[in-house]
């Protein structure tokens, strides 16, 4: 039996929009296993600061500003990465916004918008990268999906729909791309403590009291915890892992209907 590897040293991980948040949270976690680390984002000021933010973990990171909704610019970026750091084994598609709108007030180039950064950009650096993966027949895509690729909820039209997208478009890129050694899977994070989520998550806010007594697992996720499924989707440990979405979610999919201290014995 071969020995279970979870080492990514001297590989190359380009992880789009990872300045802040989850995406920071996975970066780090793939370099604490080897993996060097790209981050690209279309703010100069923001890819600058993240630079001490990963340095006080240890990790040197390579960044460049490029667009993951322009064709052009993905292959100005992506070529710059091949030049200056190498071929990019390892791709985590983690940009992405969300507007919270309800559907009849919400404007269609919003919409558009949404579905643009969070469903076609992994699509359009994927298709980047892979020519290059399948060239050498290796090579590993994960996209961060969400709770949302499978069900819906109010005045998240635009992010729910993208998402529920990338799920499929990730389980076809697996179809397609398989036969070459490339894994392709998704991760779908539960309710992650982020800067984003943190005016919801206050006692009494009826959000929070949702999250927190919906969860069996009785948290708010926090982005670290979402490194681990990652690491093990980036590695050979991973290797028959195919067109899947691992859901990192205290249990809230598994059980919806939770209440915290109802039928406890």
């Amino acid at each position: 039996m071969s020995k279970l590897s979870f080492d990514l040293t001297g590989k190359i991980a380009l992880v789009t929009g990872a300045t802040h948040g989850i995406g920071m949270a996975v970066a780090k976690g793939l370099a604490q296993h080897g993996a060097k680390i790209c981050v690209n984002d279309i703010d100069d000021a923001k890819l600058e600061a993240c630079k001490e933010e990963y340095k006080k973990d240890g990790v040197e990171v390579y960044t460049l500003n490029f667009n993951v909704t322009s064709e052009k610019d993905v292959d100005r970026g992506i070529s710059q990465i091949e030049k200056e750091v190498g071929p990019v084994n390892i791709l985590v598609n983690n940009a992405g916004i969300i507007k919270r709108v309800p559907i009849l007030e919400m404007n269609l180039e919003d919409f558009k918008q949404v579905l643009e950064v969070d469903l076609v950009s992994p699509l359009i650096v994927s298709k980047r990268v892979v020519p290059s993966m399948i060239k050498r027949r290796a090579g590993k895509i994960i996209n961060m999906c969400s709770m949302m690729s499978v069900y819906g909820r109010q005045n998240v039209s635009a992010y729910a729909s993208a998402k529920g997208g990338l799920k499929l478009l990730t389980q076809n890129m697996c179809c397609e791309w398989a036969k070459y050694n490339l894994n392709i899977n998704g991760i779908g994070p539960g309710y992650i403590a982020t800067a984003q989520t943190a005016p919801i998550r206050v006692d009494g806010h009826p959000f929070n009291d949702l999250v927190m007594t919906r969860t069996p697992a009785g948290r708010w996720g926090e982005p670290e915890d979402l490194a681990g499924a990652a690491v093990l989707l980036a590695s050979d440990a991973g290797q028959f892992i195919n067109g899947q979405v691992i859901y990192v979610d205290g249990g809230i999919l598994a059980n919806f209907g939770y209440v915290k201290g109802e039928n406890e014995q």
